[in-house]
């Protein structure tokens, strides 16, 4: 990421160390996808990425709003009496992996946001209020907004506008219930990388707010050329208002070339959507044909990206070899080319799953395209050459019937020189609108400067851990548990005082004195800029975290460890369970940053906690999945080591039998003798499944220990030598 620029390293700083709401703009070229690109490598927080249809989202490595948040086609009328003629709640079948996912969700991306209507991004709040928190908009989820609103807009029929504007002034996703309810920044990339000519950006400018002048409309209608020709050794590309269009010109050139066709067959494997294919599924090509590249060169070469145009030179069984020409000439001005030989090339669709060990957030493939990365390129539509970049161009705009089209089409030129109009652009296409005129003077109202940022990272702080020691969602959540508990176990007094005591010593040793630690957290923030540097902060919550640890494992440890009493009521049963899960998800997620954090309060291990936790595990061992092709959405930032942990391969346990009942049981007392000693759950020091792997495998060496799954090499080294030790004393 270009450190010199100061819009994209505010973009940067919010996203990564603020809770903010973001919306990132900027003119066509300015590089908002290169900024996201960085961003998944860099960021910890569980992220996603989502847009609206499925280009954009194969487009931009993420899903589509509606697959991902599992939404019915139609609307979303705030108040939810009807979505596309039903009740809005029947349209939610969400998986459980999906709602691991939702529930410790840091930072929700959309992309392409000029796209999604207000009604859309108010049915994901809805969803991210369900799990997360209730009262706050998107739960709580951190947004980032990605898109020029001056390009695509959203699409309300006449019909559907009718139903909507009872509810929002405009469309767009700025007139959102839940987004005008939140204090967002607004950040705008003005750093052109597209274009390096001033007096062509400028005219570009010009078309994109709207403010054309006479002698702008000159200036570019200047370049029409109706009898123009392309030399024959050169590359240009039409961009057209419409697929009829750019479909009967690239027939029509194609079929002009007396080289024979030759047939390409893409391979589609598991849920690819049609609408989604980034090239024909039948790719017809002949020699002599000009293509365009439809994604990057994976290898180290980098010979071609998505946009590049050429020539086809040969065809064989399984490749074809194109010809480029470089946009920069050799020293006497002679052109130079490039001999490129492609063969096919797989695109992925995903989903996102989670691991439900440690809480990261995967990529999985669920789909498959395979196909010579090329397209016909004597034409394509405006709309699909979003995001791409033209040395040459012929440009048919005149009869642009979208707000925003003709800045696309003008945008994907490198240069005036470069850009020829085959129809005069008459004023009348040239359109503002003043709903987006009036939230660009709000946007520009709402930049982030230095100072706002350090004050919003400081407060991020703040906020996290005020959140840590509050206790008054698990004190409200173990009173109402306890209420079920009263009606529905008359026959089980004994439990219900032990719930009684717990919820009494919540309020007294954690609830009351989480309020009063957290107005010391609030006093002592302002003392520095930045946690690191703030000592008295450090020490007060390094302390607060073991203090913590141990009042909430003796207060909720046993409690959480016993098993329920039968309810024969089928409905109360199944609301009683439901609480405890959650009422354990919030007890677990609290030990988990409490340990996690006990040495040093961090950004990253308070993620790791908070994600580790919300992961509901099965109670059965779960089989290897595909897990190789999955890829991981967040790495560590530059704080964190760069080594990679040693990864060991796990053994593979039979859990239905426990081979050693005396060994088995050794080792449960062990584990209790364990936790005791540090004043925690004995499942923290051990889960009954590695205590089980441990009795059945019989491990010898410490290697053998890490093996088994649910020993980390952490485990091993506190505690191997104990555990060895056991095993060796059971003879079989």
């Amino acid at each position: 990421m270009n450190s010199e620029n100061r819009e994209l390293q505010m973009a940067r700083n919010y996203a990564l160390y603020t809770r903010r709401n973001i919306f990132l703009t900027g003119k066509a070229g300015t590089g908002k996808t290169t900024f996201l690109r960085h961003l998944r490598q860099e960021s910890r927080k569980r992220m996603i990425v989502v847009a609206p249809t499925g280009v954009a989202a194969i487009n931009a490595g993420g899903v589509t709003i509606h697959s991902f948040f599992q939404l019915a086609p139609g609307l979303f009328l705030p108040g939810g009496k009807m979505v596309a003629g039903r009740d809005q709640h029947s349209r939610f079948t969400i998986s459980k992996q999906k709602v691991n996912i939702l529930r410790s969700l840091d930072l929700l991306v959309i992309d392409e946001i000029s796209m999604v209507r207000a009604d859309l991004l108010d049915a994901i709040d809805d969803v991210l209020r369900r799990y997360q928190k209730r009262d706050q908009p998107f739960g709580g989820v951190q947004l980032l907004l990605i898109g020029d609103l001056q390009q695509l807009a959203p699409v309300a029929t006449d019909e559907e506008w009718a139903l909507l504007r009872d509810f929002y002034s405009t469309p767009y996703f700025f007139s959102s219930t839940a987004l005008q309810q939140t204090d967002f920044v607004c950040i705008e990339l003005r750093t052109v990388y597209r274009q390096q000519d001033e007096h062509f950006v400028g005219l570009l400018n010009a078309v994109r707010t709207g403010n054309v002048t006479a002698e702008t409309l000159k200036v570019l209608n200047s370049r029409y050329r109706p009898d123009f020709t392309p030399p024959a050794d050169e590359d240009w590309i039409t961009l057209t208002t419409h697929n009829a269009q750019a479909a009967q010109l690239n027939t029509r050139r194609l079929a002009a070339l007396s080289t024979p066709p030759v047939t390409f067959k893409a391979s589609v494997k598991g849920d690819f959507p049609e609408l989604a294919y980034p090239t024909e599924a039948v790719l017809t090509l002949k020699v002599g044909a000009q293509v365009m590249f439809c994604k990057n060169d994976p290898s180290p070469a980098k010979m071609f990206f998505n946009g590049r145009i050429g020539r086809v030179e040969k065809i064989e069984e399984n490749s074809v070899t194109v010809v480029c020409r470089r946009s920069n000439a050799a020293a006497d001005n002679t052109p130079v080319y490039d001999r490129i030989e492609v063969k096919p090339l797989e695109w992925t669709n995903s989903r996102y799953v989670t691991d439900a060990a440690t809480g990261v957030i995967h990529e999985e493939t669920i789909g498959q395209f395979t196909q010579i990365p090329l397209r016909m390129a004597w034409a394509i539509t405006i709309h699909k050459s979003q995001g791409l970049t033209f040395d040459r161009a012929v440009i048919n705009a005149g009869y642009a019937f979208s707000h925003g089209q003709v800045y696309v089409a003008l945008s994907r030129c490198r240069t005036l020189e470069g850009l020829i109009l085959s129809t005069p652009i008459p004023p009348s296409v040239i359109t503002t609108d003043p709903d987006i005129v009036q939230f660009n003077e709000f946007a520009r109202d709402h930049e982030p400067t230095l100072a706002s940022f350090i004050a919003d990272r400081r407060s991020f702080i703040e906020d996290i851990l005020c959140d840590i020691f509050d206790f008054r969602d698990i004190s409200m959540r173990l009173r109402f548990f306890l209420r079920l508990a009263s009606e529905y176990m008359p026959y089980f007094p004994a439990y219900i005082r032990g719930v009684q005591e717990a919820s009494t010593r919540l309020d007294a040793a954690l609830t009351a004195v989480g309020i009063k630690f957290q107005a010391q957290i609030r006093k002592l923030t302002p003392l520095a800029d930045s946690y690191s540097a703030n000592q008295p902060l450090r020490d007060r919550v390094k302390a607060a975290m073991t203090y913590f640890c141990k009042q909430t494992a003796s207060v909720l440890g046993e409690l959480m460890d016993t098993e329920l009493p039968e309810v024969d009521n089928a409905r109360g049963r199944e609301q009683i369970n439901k609480e405890f899960q959650l009422l354990k998800t919030a007890y677990e997620e609290k030990m988990n940053i409490f340990i996690g954090c006990m040495e040093e309060f961090s950004l990253d291990a308070y993620w790791d906690a908070k994600a580790k936790a919300a992961m509901t595990e099965d109670t059965e061992p779960k089989k290897k999945t595909t897990a190789s092709r999955r890829k991981a959405t967040r790495t560590s930032t530059a704080e964190q080591p760069t080594a990679k942990k040693r990864r060991t391969e796990k053994a593979t346990i039979d859990y239905e039998t426990i081979h050693d009942q005396a060994l088995y049981r050794h080792i449960l007392a062990w584990r209790k003798t364990a936790a005791a000693e540090k004043h925690l759950p004995a499942s923290y020091v051990m889960s009954i499944r590695a205590v089980i792997g441990i009795t059945n495998l019989r491990p010898q060496t410490l290697d053998e220990l890490t093996t088994i799954p649910g020993i980390g090499e952490k485990t091993a080294q506190e505690y191997g030598s104990e555990l060895l030790s056991l095993v060796a004393s059971h003879h079989t």
